[in-house]
């Protein structure tokens, strides 16, 4: 870790009513006394008048706060500066912190990484603080919060335990096996911990795909043949004019997306180019770009125009897919309610009609989809929990009689890809990746 002090502004763009500056590192105290302000007393607020110590005039009026490390967030010593929020004031608060030796700006996520370091926070909670800086719906935040609160790590150090539970186990069968108060076989009781454990990281793992689509959103891919209606329909459920409608067929050749908030779930809409078979090249990759777009998605709605020839569209095992006919416009009332009593929504896109059901429709699913709050929600986090399934499982494997040795290593190794997600080991390896997606003051 370096040994910089670093600064930067950790609230919102200027200009602003009020600027946070934070200073962290053996020498934060030396950025505030530079501005001729005493040291207040540790974790409390007092008025500072800042003066340039060059030109000795007044550079603001502000508030000034004394963490004394380890006693702070990042665990070093650390000041903070609510200054007036106007570009000019930070402009030269930071001219002058910048001309002190030692001093730099801060990274992105460098006050989050030094507190990862020091011991104030493991890495899955760092990722929670990241995903919560940047939710923007409620689901969002209810599972940011869930991981930033410790619900992964806490988890992850009870399997650890139960790990080096069975561990002990083995240890004693194999060193104190000829004393009278160690039971004989130690093995069973062990292999019976760690595949117990076994069946919970699954339950776990079954569950992190809804955790990082979470994170980046319910996708819903609108599918069908050229002048389904497809592209009217994205306009109609985003309310604007987001993708160009017309009636030659092949408009769309490349994916179009929308976010949007639904009952607090992120969801992403993705108008895709029409499938059909075609001897254009360009339209042809789009219709590629179509399938592989609707392959990945959550949820797929396939549009049929009234009248118009089914299309097969395969689905995946993790998405559902719900077929809607479009242009209802063109048929009877009889007919409308005949088709969604056959739970294929009949709607509209030109008057309205059936759109707002297919909302409430989709509003619905992505609540089911949204859930609790998962466990896993991060790639990272995913890979280091199949390690330590397959670890698990190996040691099952040697879960016999002459093989302990060999049993206890699998476990210590499936302990460690544990560690790697509370970053209790190999923490340098992942730090910079992760923090490279903070904002600088964070």
């Amino acid at each position: 870790m370096s040994d910089d002090t670093i600064f930067a502004l950790s609230s919102g763009r200027l200009p602003a009513a009020i600027a946070v500056v934070r200073i962290s590192g053996a020498n934060a105290r030396v950025g505030l006394e530079t501005f001729g302000v005493k040291l207040p007393e540790p974790r409390r607020a007092a008025r500072a008048k800042l003066i340039d110590p060059d030109s000795r005039e007044t550079v603001d009026d502000a508030l000034a706060l004394w963490f004394q490390g380890p006693k702070s967030e990042t665990g070093e010593d650390m000041v903070e500066l609510h200054l007036h929020g106007g570009r000019a004031i930070l402009a030269r608060v930071f001219a002058v912190l910048g001309a002190l030796r030692g001093f730099r700006p801060a990274e992105a996520g460098e006050f989050t990484k030094r507190a990862v370091l020091n011991g104030k926070m493991d890495l899955s909670h760092a990722e929670g603080l990241g995903d919560l800086v940047v939710a923007e719906t409620e689901a969002q935040r209810r599972q940011a919060m869930h991981q930033y609160q410790g619900a992964l790590s806490k988890q992850v150090e009870a399997w650890r335990e139960l790990l080096v539970e069975a561990m002990a186990l083995i240890e004693a069968n194999l060193d104190f096996a000829d004393e009278a108060d160690v039971p004989e076989n130690l093995l069973s009781p062990a292999a019976r911990i760690a595949s117990e454990m076994l069946s919970e990281i699954e339950a776990a793992l079954s569950d992190a795909r809804r955790g990082e689509r979470l994170r980046e959103g319910f996708f819903v891919a609108i599918a069908g043949a050229p002048n389904a209606g497809k592209s009217t329909l994205l306009n109609a459920l985003a309310q604007r004019d987001v993708a160009i409608v017309s009636d030659i067929p092949g408009t769309t050749r490349d994916a179009i997306e929308v976010a949007l908030d639904l009952s607090g779930v992120p969801v992403v809409l993705i108008d895709t180019a029409g499938i059909r078979e075609t001897s254009d090249p360009v339209e042809q990759e789009g219709v590629r770009r179509a399938m592989a777009r609707a392959e990945a998605a959550d949820l797929v709605l396939l549009l049929e125009p009234m009248g118009g020839a089914s299309i097969c569209l395969p689905t995946q095992p993790h998405q559902t897919l719900w077929r809607i006919q479009t242009k209802s416009d063109l048929i009877d009332s009889d007919s409308k309610q005949s088709l969604n009593r056959k739970e294929t929504l009949a709607i509209s896109a030109k008057t309205g009609a059936g759109i707002d059901e297919l909302l409430q429709r989709l509003a619905k699913e992505a609540e089911r989809f949204a859930g609790e709050p998962a466990l896993v929600t991060r790639e990272r986090q995913r890979i280091a929990l199949r390690e330590a399934v397959e670890r698990i499982a190996s040691a099952l494997l040697l879960a016999k009689p002459g093989q302990e040795e060999l049993f206890a290593e699998e476990l210590r190794l499936a302990a460690r890809s544990l560690g790697r997600i509370t970053g209790r080991v190999d923490v340098e390896d992942v730090l910079d990746k992760i923090f490279s997606s903070f904002c600088i003051g964070k």
